[in-house]
């Protein structure tokens, strides 16, 4: 069974990649005015979600909504400790001031979201009642705040529009 758990989250890694890059092909499609073919990148995106569920329900990686915020906790908390700053080390000695870039503001980011588990697993554990707030994401940066988005994005700079309503 070693090697089909490998296999399975080689499986999960592949699948939701796809997802994602489907999604921004779709964008691009859209952006052209080819609607067929984003519905279809939609479509097959859907399909690799579907995928995805499946092999992480498998590997039994979905579990309590503590539990998950826990490992949602740890993993935002990896990311900006360690994989981005080594990431971001490794850029500016490359030279490699676009990727510098994206590595910092998702770094930045990660922190918001490790506060925002951190909070949610609080209250859970205290049994609090949590008001239905909206959030939005800054379709720049991803910083994602909760309630009302801000005039300005505190992490960018970009303007309240570029906020996306999460819901």
């Amino acid at each position: 069974m070693d090697k089909t758990k490998d296999n399975l989250g080689s499986a999960f890694t592949g699948e939701s990649k796809a997802n994602r890059k489907y999604l921004f092909f779709a964008e691009k499609a859209e952006e052209e005015g080819l609607k067929r073919i984003a519905r279809l990148f939609r479509a097959s995106a859907e399909a690799e979600t579907v995928h995805a569920r499946n092999h992480l329900s498998v590997m039994q990686g979905i579990k309590s909504t503590k539990e998950n915020l826990l490992t949602a906790i740890n993993g935002e908390k990896h990311e900006f400790t360690d994989m981005y700053p080594t990431f971001i080390k490794q850029a500016e000695m490359e030279g490699e001031k676009r990727a510098s870039k994206s590595f910092n503001l998702a770094n930045r980011v990660e922190q918001i979201h490790h506060d925002l588990y951190q909070d949610a697993i609080q209250k859970l554990e205290k049994s609090e009642v949590m008001e239905l707030n909206p959030f939005y994401v800054c379709q720049y940066c991803g910083n994602t705040v909760e309630g009302e988005a801000p005039n300005i994005c505190p992490i960018c700079g970009v303007p309240r529009r570029m906020f996306k309503l999460v819901d």
